[in-house]
């Protein structure tokens, strides 16, 4: 049986004569014409794609009457405490010292992560960062050294129609080859991360798969892969990559010893263009991010940009959408310059905007609220700048916003959710985390909350 699958090729001549057009059929004039192999390009990637294995123990609460002593004599310690749960993915080695990309929801909330090698080699691993807005995270194997290496491409420079492999360990069975081509680029709408902007190739990814390789005829990365549109769970032909260019950013971080991703911040809400929108702004195609609002003293405002603007292109790579601008903009490096390509009042221009960090003014002051009060089981936070980012940047407002929410606590039952900012407490003005400390002290009758959600103004009343 051949190690691979077999493209045969029929080339097609078109050639004119006298009689008109005819099309002639070129015959293959040897083995190497009809047989074709990608066995050459596997053999490098292969050793550097692993899978990875990751665990945690979740305790359960223990039932007092395990620790009775007439039980305990004839039952013993009673059932187990807690149950293990188990993620399986895969995963690129991208430095010879053992640094290992793969996605974060692979490993997120895992304590226990375990690698496997191509050669059958295991070692033990450790998380080293963890990105959720990006879905990447890297890991570090615990001795050894002198790891194969995935050598990391550029994935600006695909084209749609470039044929591609997946490799990684679908359902567990081992690691896999899967080939295609890039189906599309540039995929924004899939809903997986707050960047999305995803290779889409119909090189089978099925689960098991996340955290693989998407490699180029080169044997380069060029995209992680990351999910799959399934009405089955398994591949139906499209799956979904992080771009390498966005690996590369996470990667950086990591050797440099960060444990967070810092990007560079525009300062300004953007929102797509529509047909109306494009019309009423006298242009040809709806495309591009338009500039709704800027905040004073941002990059944006400084780069003199204006509500109405259109952004079209960032260092001349285009940008069909927010979503686009937000991918271009988290892939270029803090400290330079970018020139954004710009549509006002119908004409072209080019604005530079300088790339630094969001400030975090002003300080978040964490504040975990708990007892008899609506917040209960809550994270709040002061909202700036670099909190907005963290979130996505879907809110600019100052004030109070809710940063996470713990599952079956008080907050989550009566529906209070990450991002929202809330504006006031039984009309009590929420300007910092200390008014809200104060304004969910001790038990009342009813609660009025007022809240920000996604720009929508919300107002609650809840019995004590």
């Amino acid at each position: 049986m051949r190690r691979f699958a077999i493209l045969s090729a029929v080339l097609l001549v078109l050639t004119t004569g006298s009689a008109g057009a005819q099309v002639q059929r070129a015959t293959p004039q040897g083995r190497n014409e009809v047989m074709l192999s990608y066995a050459p390009v596997v053999k490098r990637v292969a050793p550097a794609v692993v899978n990875v294995y990751a665990s945690r123990v979740e305790q359960r609460p223990r039932n007092a009457f395990f620790d009775d002593p007439v039980f305990r004599q004839f039952f013993g310690g009673g059932p187990p405490q807690g149950r293990v749960a188990q993620s399986l993915g895969s995963g690129v080695i991208v430095d010879a010292s053992g640094l290992i990309v793969t996605n974060h929801h692979v490993i997120e909330g895992m304590t226990d992560v375990k690698v496997s090698l191509a050669d059958k080699r295991e070692f033990e691993a450790e998380i080293v960062l963890s990105d959720q807005r990006t879905d990447l995270a890297v890991l570090r194997i615990k001795g050894g050294s002198g790891f194969p290496v995935l050598e990391l491409g550029d994935s600006d420079a695909i084209e749609v129609g470039d044929f591609a492999l997946a490799v990684g360990n679908p359902f567990g069975v081992g690691q896999t080859v899967t080939q295609g081509i890039i189906s599309a680029l540039a995929r924004t709408q899939v809903g997986i991360s707050d960047f999305g902007f995803f290779i889409q190739t119909d090189a089978a990814i099925n689960p098991g798969n996340s955290g693989g390789a998407l490699v180029d005829l080169n044997a380069r990365l060029i995209g992680i892969n990351s999910a799959i549109y399934s009405k089955s769970g398994g591949s139906m032909g499209i799956g979904f990559a992080i771009p390498v260019n966005m690996v590369k950013v996470i990667v950086a971080t990591a050797r440099s010893g960060g444990k967070s991703v810092k990007r560079p911040w525009l300062g300004a809400t953007l929102q797509s263009v529509t047909h109306e929108i494009a019309d009423s702004l006298g242009v040809e195609r709806s495309t591009g991010a338009l500039v709704a609002e800027v905040v004073a003293r941002s990059p944006a405002a400084e780069a003199g940009l204006r509500s109405g603007d259109i952004i079209t292109a960032v260092d001349g790579l285009s940008v069909d959408d927010p979503e686009a601008f937000g991918y271009r903009l988290a892939t270029r490096a803090l400290g330079g310059v970018a020139s954004l390509s710009i549509q006002r009042g119908g004409k072209p221009l080019v604005v530079p905007l300088k790339l630094m960090v969001a400030p975090e003014t002003p300080p978040r002051e964490t504040l975990k609220l708990n007892g008899e009060n609506p917040f209960s089981g809550a994270i709040a936070v002061n909202l700036s700048p670099a909190v907005s980012e963290e979130l996505g940047g879907a809110t600019l407002a100052s004030g109070v916003v809710i940063a996470d929410v713990e599952e079956g606590s008080i907050a989550g039952n009566v529906g209070i959710q990450k991002g929202d900012v809330i504006l006031s407490v039984n009309d009590a003005k929420i300007a910092s985390t200390a008014d809200l400390k104060q304004a969910a002290a001790g038990r009342k009758s009813v609660w009025k909350l007022m809240i920000n959600r996604a720009g929508q103004v919300i107002t609650s009343v809840l019995r004590g």
